[in-house]
């Protein structure tokens, strides 16, 4: 879900941009974003993304599957357009039509991406990191569950 639903309960078309680029990303690594764990880090698949992405390594991301399934230009192009719809702004994010484009087109010159929204770490007592810029703020999660009689 988009950052700017589960802290404000806004929904708009761009809210399924952000949805539609998780699941590109999921599917170019080959793992879910709720279950993605790296070794290295305790990041999600958006931080793990951006970190690849930002170092120039963004190939790393690519599930072994696929690797020789697809031309490496049209994969890293996958990449690029998932975080453009992960983006934490809404008004950074691109319109599914433009999505569309972007996935059709190798000519089209894509922007640079900017940080993801829920670009988090996470640990394994139940708190939740997340980045701010270069600051982190730790955020305790609390699980209620309602039972009926």
């Amino acid at each position: 879900m988009s950052p700017e639903y589960v802290v404000d309960g806004i929904f708009s078309i761009k809210s399924d941009v952000f949805s539609f680029g998780v699941l590109v990303l999921e599917i170019v690594c080959g793992k879910r974003n709720r279950e993605f764990h790296h070794p290295d880090h305790n990041f999600n698949l958006l931080g793990h993304t951006w970190n690849l992405w930002v170092e120039g390594n963004a190939h790393e991301l690519i599930h072994e599957w696929m690797e020789d399934s697809f031309p490496l230009s049209e994969v890293m192009r996958c990449i690029q357009v998932g975080l453009l719809c992960v983006q934490r702004c809404p008004e950074d994010r691109p319109t599914m039509s433009s999505v569309l484009l972007m996935l059709d087109s190798e000519s089209m010159r894509l922007p640079q991406p900017k940080e993801p929204g829920f670009y988090l770490e996470r640990i394994p007592n139940g708190k939740d990191f997340i980045m701010d810029g270069s600051e982190k703020t730790a955020k305790e999660i609390t699980v209620t569950l309602l039972e009926g009689r």
